[in-house]
């Protein structure tokens, strides 16, 4: 009957102190082969032959999805507090340090009082920060917007030269059918029925595109920089407003090709 105590008390003893720790992201991980259990040396001095403390590599971290962060290829290691200003000599000094506050809290008063305590630092938002570093996506933004308005522009003037194009074939079946009775409002809508078909099935088959090559531009680009930002993204209303776009062209393209003919004499489209 002690023996599950002697066991339990032993579990209860004092840990004995174990050698420090630290965290390393996954990309470093990867590029110098280490594992978590491993034990490195770590050192402010690039002379190998400095002094180095031996810690084991207690963790890998996952890369956030921070878009100032994935052309840098700077590798990131996390370590205690003591223990990094032991060996990076700052002592009680900081670089940057961050601020959490409550969703109560008035970030603009925080802000002024923060900036007022001492000369020499400046306490930004973190919005501010993530805009003031991701000013280049900002730029391939707008540059992808501009190309997107200029392929609207030309996709819908060469639908309107194909629709022209496939009405002009079928002069002499618009013809037969106005001989027959056929009202020119039957004949237009007929035609502008075909064209939201053909549009709306182009549009699904333009969307399945777009998500192949999405997902091969998001993983070849995040296993290039190993980061799990997505680069291309297809959202709803995305593929809702390339349906629309395409669905309006279409019939619009329809409408102008199709009023161009019912307006001409059943006779005329036959030659005569």
């Amino acid at each position: 009957m002690l023996l599950p105590f002697l066991v339990f008390a032993l579990f209860l003893q004092a840990p004995q102190p174990s050698q420090r720790t630290i965290a390393i992201d996954e990309a470093f991980a990867a590029e110098a082969h280490l594992k978590v259990g491993d034990r490195v040396a770590i050192s402010a001095q690039p002379d190998p032959s400095a002094p180095a403390e031996s810690v084991i590599v207690g963790a890998i971290l996952r890369r956030g999805a921070d878009p100032s962060q994935v052309a840098r290829g700077d590798f990131v290691v996390r370590m205690h507090l003591d223990q990094l200003q032991r060996i990076s000599g700052y002592g009680d000094r900081v670089d940057r340090f961050a601020i959490a506050t409550r969703p109560s809290a008035d970030i603009d008063l925080t802000l002024q009082r923060i900036n007022h305590v001492a000369f020499g630092f400046r306490a930004y938002r973190s919005r501010d920060i993530a805009v003031e570093t991701s000013r280049t996506f900002q730029v391939v933004s707008r540059f992808h917007r501009a190309i997107g308005v200029i392929t609207i522009v030309a996709s819908s003037v060469f639908l309107l030269c194909i629709m022209v194009l496939k009405v002009e074939e079928r002069r002499r079946d618009i013809a037969a059918l106005r001989l027959l009775g056929i009202s020119r409002s039957s004949v237009v809508r007929s035609i502008i029925v075909e064209a939201a078909v053909v549009a709306v099935l182009g549009s699904m088959l333009g969307v399945a595109l777009g998500w192949v090559v999405s997902f091969l531009v998001n993983w070849h680009y995040q296993a290039l920089y190993r980061t799990p930002l997505y680069f291309s993204i297809i959202t709803p209303p995305i593929i809702s407003l390339a349906v629309s776009l395409s669905l309006v062209l279409g019939i619009g393209a329809g409408v102008l090709a199709s009023m161009r003919l019912v307006r001409t004499p059943p006779l005329a489209l036959f030659g005569r």
